[in-house]
């Protein structure tokens, strides 16, 4: 699911980031159909044209922390 979009993201990353940076941009399929300050407006306008899961929103960077989440657990062993 939205794998070629993603995919389209990252062949272009550089490109993109150039002309979008600091953007959110949305892609279908293996264009750019918008680019907007917040991903909240990213959002609210695709919704305009296209359902949920024919649009991906990424944050325009050439940076690989812009689509990269790094998730930390605080986990606590009993002794059973």
């Amino acid at each position: 699911m939205l794998d070629k979009e993603f995919q389209y993201f990252l062949d272009h990353q550089q490109e993109l980031a150039s002309k979008y940076n600091g953007k959110y941009v949305v892609i279908v399929g293996d264009s750019v159909v918008g680019a907007y300050d917040t991903n909240e407006d990213a959002y609210e306008e695709s919704l305009k044209s296209y359902k949920l899961g024919e649009f991906l929103i990424q944050e325009c960077s050439a940076d690989v922390s812009s689509y990269t989440t790094v998730f930390h657990s605080r986990v606590v062993y009993e002794n059973v």
